[in-house]
């Protein structure tokens, strides 16, 4: 009975739908909603359990994810399904369950557990990054780098892009031999690595995970640069000195919303005068960034706890309240994620029967699969994007270069 009111309620709601086309199949009944022309996007989904209806209805696209965890629908063409939501995300606010008051309030109360004070900060991180080395190992290539790449080309291979991303960043800062650079995000330790060993330059790096620390610091010492990188397992709140440069790479996210300025401000008082900073930064977009403060998403509930995205607005912002900095250069980057996570995903899916000889089960395996189609048709769709932020101290004076 619920579960045939919740259908015909989502049924109604796909009428609204103007691009792409939605085929729905379940107990061998077809139906449509959308585009009928040739040329354009099809998603299917296969209903497994009625049950998706209700959770869908409810909860909008954190059921719709949770729903897909439970096995109650699948797609073959999952990216499809994302990109078609998300290209009609106006059309179909009334699918989003979000709009309830007790999503709201509950969203607020999941926020204030998952507050990043320093104490809780690390059991965010840990909630993710610490889930094993070996695991992300299966999908990530030989650099570690689990942020977005830079592709010069479609044919390029992940590897190489990563490669090219830390290339990106250290040029853009301009490194060199004499530069003690900060790094606030460790990762696996990759970019620390590539930039003590190929422009000679000190570097301070920190993480809160400890199997990335652990990682890292295996690294290091097999590369033989103990004594040009200091590794630490420290928040930024608690970091202190003077640097030359610092960069922090897709972290931001992780500060949440109340902290950003004692991020910034932090950072402003860790760069000597004549400093740089570079942030690469998922961000949301301005008008949708105040809804998305105590919303809850698959993406927090699942895989980033703490999580927040800022805007462009709030990190200009953020810099003009909480630093002395300029804003020299910033590069869109958005169309490069969606290719790394089609490269992750790609891997992912190749290794399942290895993701499960280390403990997964099918939810945790779908759950991942959705995490990551989710993210790419959101890049895709440009309802997310990644920016570089190069950032000046009042005594720079060298023209940054924008283009490596």
């Amino acid at each position: 009975m619920v579960s045939a009111m919740a259908r015909r309620a989502i049924f109604a709601a796909l009428e609204n739908i103007k691009h792409g086309r939605l085929i729905i199949e379940e107990d061998g009944n077809t139906t449509s909603f959308g585009e009928s022309r040739a040329n354009t996007r099809v998603a299917r989904i296969i209903v497994k359990d009625a049950r998706a209806y209700a959770m869908v209805l409810r909860n909008g696209d954190l059921g719709a994810g949770e729903a897909y965890m439970l096995g109650y629908w699948y797609s073959p063409q999952l990216l499809n399904v994302v990109q078609v939501f998300v290209s009609n995300m106006q059309a179909l606010q009334s699918l989003n369950g979000q709009k309830g008051w007790w999503r709201r309030f509950s969203g607020s109360v999941f926020h204030w557990l998952r507050n990043n004070n320093l104490r809780q900060a690390r059991k965010n991180i840990s909630a993710h990054y610490d889930l094993s080395n070996d695991f992300f190992r299966l999908f990530l290539d030989e650099s570690m780098a689990y942020s977005s790449a830079i592709f010069v080309d479609e044919k390029q291979e992940l590897a190489d892009a990563s490669i090219q991303k830390f290339h990106h960043i250290c040029e853009r800062l301009q490194l060199n031999e004499a530069d003690h650079l900060l790094e606030i995000g460790t990762g696996w330790g990759g970019l620390a690595v590539y930039a003590a060993k190929n422009y000679g330059c000190r570097v301070t790096t920190t993480t809160l995970s400890r199997e990335q620390h652990d990682f890292a610091s295996d690294w290091i010492a097999r590369e033989g640069l103990q004594d040009k990188i200091t590794l630490l397992l420290r928040d930024y709140r608690q970091l202190e000195g003077k640097f030359d440069k610092l960069v922090s790479v897709e972290m931001i996210e992780a500060v949440g919303s109340k902290y950003y300025s004692d991020y910034f401000s932090r950072c402003n008082r860790l760069i000597k005068d004549d400093g740089l900073m570079l942030i690469q930064a998922i961000i949301i977009s301005d008008q949708r960034y105040q809804a998305s403060i105590n919303s809850i998403d698959f993406i927090k509930r699942y895989i980033f706890p703490g999580g927040q995205l800022p805007s462009n607005a709030v990190i200009a912002q953020h810099i003009a309240e909480d630093t002395d900095m300029q804003l020299i250069g910033l590069e869109d980057i958005t169309l490069d994620y969606a290719r790394t996570l089609a490269h992750w995903r790609r891997r992912f899916m190749s290794r399942l029967e290895e993701v499960r000889a280390l403990g997964a089960d099918d939810v945790f395996i779908r759950m991942w699969e959705y995490y990551l189609c989710f993210c790419e048709g959101g890049f895709r769709e440009r309802v997310i994007h990644t920016g570089q932020f190069l950032l000046a101290k009042p005594a720079f004076r060298d023209l940054p270069l924008i283009k490596s």
